[in-house]
């Protein structure tokens, strides 16, 4: 397993490997690697004879508050798990690798990325749509591994592999969550003894509203409502949107009666964290 640290050594690496018949799956990540990548690392193993990780914090999908600065970084910890788990190579470019001097041209989307997520955090997806763009590009993958955590991620790029005729699959893996119930984040090493305490409410609102409609509830405000008063009991949480949508379009329906995705964000403290179910999977 080796690390580099430009499109240059990536192609040259893949050209090589393809040279050797060889099938080719990517993990795209943005670092401070947990269990939940590791997932994606082993289903990549599973099903390609190699695996590229890349490891990239994206400045594009930030917005000015966020936390890009902040974010957990940590290439030796990323590398010995990348290692532990059949990787072949992380790609851990410099931002100035990925968006050179004059870069203005960027991949945008709508519909899938006007609701949750896309509503609240407007420049996102655009940041996501253009560096998974580019990293099949460089990588020229058979298959691309996301998680189901970030489940409008995964069918926005679905949606922008097909319109795009990208030639490649996209293998969406199930969520990663901690012994208690709380689903697997970098960003959950942000919180404080008592915020991690708190942020279990999330979990216990998926679980609320996954056995509501396990039920046979249908009607939407009737299970957002009940998820919403569960959350807005925990005094460190702050709701940014509990929603239920076509899980297709991303838009939101007022009753259950199509494949849909119940998700949910919510602020524990200032650390923003999501989980999320399909109506399908319960």
């Amino acid at each position: 397993m080796k690390i580099v640290k430009t499109v240059a050594e990536v192609r040259e690496q893949v050209k090589a490997w393809r040279k050797e018949g060889l099938t080719v799956g990517l993990v795209p990540t943005m670092g401070y690697l947990h269990e939940g990548h590791a997932s994606l690392i082993d289903k990549s193993h599973e099903q390609n004879d190699r695996t590229v990780v890349s490891d990239f914090v994206n400045p594009m999908q930030f917005g000015p508050a966020e936390d890009l600065e902040s974010y957990p970084r940590d290439i030796e910890h990323d590398a010995a798990l990348v290692e532990a788990h059949g990787g072949d190579l992380i790609f851990n470019p410099d931002p100035e690798e990925m968006y050179h001097e004059g870069f203005s041209s960027f991949v945008d989307m709508t519909v899938l990325t006007e609701e949750l997520c896309g509503l609240s955090r407007p420049v996102h997806f655009r940041g996501v749509c253009t560096v998974v763009s580019k990293l099949f590009n460089i990588v020229t993958p058979d298959r691309a591994y996301f998680g189901k955590k970030d489940a409008q991620q995964l069918a926005v790029i679905r949606h922008m592999a097909d319109d795009l005729n990208m030639p490649l699959e996209i293998i969406g893996c199930p969520i990663v969550r901690e012994a208690d119930g709380l689903a697997k984040s970098s960003r959950n090493t942000y919180l404080s003894p008592d915020e991690r305490k708190a942020a279990l409410v999330l979990s216990k609102a998926i679980k609320l509203g996954s056995d509501l409609v396990k039920g046979g509830e249908t009607d939407v405000k009737k299970i957002t409502d009940e998820m919403k008063s569960l959350i807005s009991a925990e005094p460190l949480a702050r709701i940014d949107y509990v929603k239920i949508v076509d899980a297709a379009t991303m838009q939101q329906i007022p009753v259950i009666d199509r494949p849909s995705l119940c998700a949910i964000a919510v602020f524990i403290g200032k650390t923003r964290l999501i989980d999320n179910f399909f109506t399908e999977d319960v």
